[in-house]
């Protein structure tokens, strides 16, 4: 009897200890999934997406504190597939956040380019534009310069003929002078002999003057000016 007494309090024993580990065991399943699930809550980036996802695995997880012996191996399968689920959801969230980021980003520096690009050719119009202003400036410049050349140059050769023309008519006065010069030397010469000839003579008549040639007015030359 006392032996049948033993046995029994070593099988009940030997639950209680079975059921404690069991026990323990379940406790550190659920702080496990508990604790993974309060890191990605608490993670400063991952945490605020799939908040769906953290919801339903902390359903899970209070399922599993609940659930019986029988069922407690699949509703802890379901509760570790709900953690790791709603890790996987978040960062497919972050993932996409940061692409849709990147895309913006690029857009945004595209748009740039383009507004760089049509500044760039603005400025470059004006460029041609004040580069065409300035070669029709300086054209203009260059046939106004040469107009002046060019009544320069006929001024300078009208003054030239009018200095030619000078030139000869004072040459002609200056002939004509040396023209009147010898016949009035001439003259005198002529009265000189004809002076001595009557001083010489026995016979008291007077002798004929000998013809002098008149003078012929000189023409003064016109003044082109």
């Amino acid at each position: 009897m006392n032996r049948f007494i033993r046995m029994l309090a070593g099988a009940v024993l030997a639950l209680a200890v079975v059921g404690a580990a069991h026990a323990r065991q379940d406790d550190i399943d659920i702080d496990r999934l508990t604790s993974s699930l309060d890191q990605l809550t608490n993670d400063p980036t991952l945490g605020r997406y799939a908040q769906a996802d953290q919801a339903r695995a902390r359903d899970a997880i209070r399922q599993l504190s609940q659930a019986g012996r029988t069922a407690r191996a699949h509703v802890l399968y379901l509760a570790e597939r709900r953690v790791d689920l709603a890790k996987t959801v978040a960062q497919l969230q972050d993932a996409q956040t940061k692409l849709t980021q990147l895309d913006r980003e690029h857009d945004q520096i595209q748009l740039a380019n383009s507004q760089r690009e049509v500044e760039m050719a603005r400025l470059e119009l004006a460029r041609q534009r004040l580069q065409n202003q300035l070669a029709q400036e300086e054209a203009e410049r260059l046939q106004q310069q040469g107009q002046e050349y060019s009544q320069a140059a006929d001024q300078a050769r009208a003054e030239a003929e009018r200095a030619k023309k000078l030139a000869a008519a004072q040459s002609k006065v200056a002939r004509a002078a040396r023209h009147e010069a010898a016949l009035a030397g001439e003259a005198a010469k002529a009265m000189r002999a004809q002076m001595e000839d009557g001083s010489g003579s026995d016979t008291p008549a007077t002798a004929e003057k000998a013809p002098v040639e008149k003078k012929k007015p000189v023409k003064k030359p016109h003044d082109p000016h």
